[in-house]
């Protein structure tokens, strides 16, 4: 998790306008910009003369307008979300409504398993007509939109396989690594979904966040190996007496953007609650410190 290097300049953004990236794939930018979101929640359409809406984003009337409009009519063959953050999912009922297609995808969440958010809040209110488990497929315009779980940005986290293109929703961007805040989010599953990305042959990420990855194994080895340097700094200050979770952002965020110190607590401790599951560090309240 980090804020861009170069914030975006969002007055040349094509909000509310669809954009054929390749055959069979177009998207479109949802007018949500912040330090989270980039310039915006991507939604793509999928398909030809039907199509899968993957992350219809938020419920914004003008965003929901212009995917109507894109839709042009034909078919939707389902609203498909990679996970139920606000900035992902809302949309897709005022969708559903507007086009009469099924919601089909990630699982919904029990407000009981998540706790509170830095970063986005969930969106309690998606309901989905079907749940996709890994590995299964929505078939569209004579391909498969296939389920690819991949949870640790949330727990019901899934991309998207279509020919040899990912979209990989929050879980993995192009612009910053993502944020893992437990309870729901989890280091642990997010390091072995980043390792079952690795393993794959795609020839290009989309994102809903940032631009088209196109070195995408290149990329993934990347992330990999920024947390487990992070995890390994963790330890250093640890080591140095820094044992509580603002002491740790401190030292590793140096200069961090007030606005996400909230959410680098959040990965923090879900490398402390990792570690801690491992037997490396132990935890006393609010301080941390190495295990014996």
């Amino acid at each position: 998790m980090s804020a861009p290097v170069n914030p975006p300049d969002l007055s040349d953004q094509p909000y509310a306008r669809i954009e054929q990236i390749e055959p069979g794939v177009a998207r479109l930018l949802a007018h949500n910009p912040s330090a989270f979101t980039y310039t915006g929640t991507q939604s793509y359409l999928v398909g030809g003369t039907e199509v899968v809406v993957i992350d219809p984003g938020p419920d914004l009337p003008a965003h929901i307008d212009a995917l109507v409009e894109a839709i042009g009519g034909r078919p939707v063959v389902a609203i498909a979300c990679t996970h139920t953050h606000r900035d992902h999912s809302p949309a897709a009922a005022a969708l559903k409504a507007a086009t009469g297609a099924p919601i089909i995808g990630c699982a919904a969440l029990a407000l009981d398993t998540v706790g509170p958010r830095a970063d986005a809040s969930f969106d309690f209110g998606y309901a989905p007509d079907r749940v996709l488990g890994d590995g299964e497929a929505i078939e569209v315009d004579g391909g498969r939109l296939v389920a690819v779980a991949t949870p640790g940005h949330t727990s019901n986290h899934l991309c998207y396989e279509f020919g040899d293109a990912l979209f990989t929703g929050d879980h993995v961007m192009g612009w910053s690594t993502t944020v893992v805040v437990p309870p729901d989010g989890d280091m642990a599953a997010y390091m072995a979904s980043l390792d079952k990305l690795r393993h794959r042959k795609d020839r290009v990420f989309y994102p809903a966040h940032g631009p088209a990855v196109t070195k995408p194994q290149q990329l993934v080895r990347g992330m990999i190996g920024h947390r487990m340097q992070r995890e390994k700094q963790i330890l250093r200050l640890l080591g140095e007496g820094r044992d509580t979770i603002p002491d740790i952002v401190a030292g590793a965020y140096p200069g961090l953007d007030q606005r996400l110190v909230p959410a680098a607590g959040g990965s923090v401790l879900a490398h402390l609650v990792d570690l801690e599951r491992r037997g490396i560090v132990q935890t006393n309240g609010e301080t941390w410190t190495a295990a014996p």
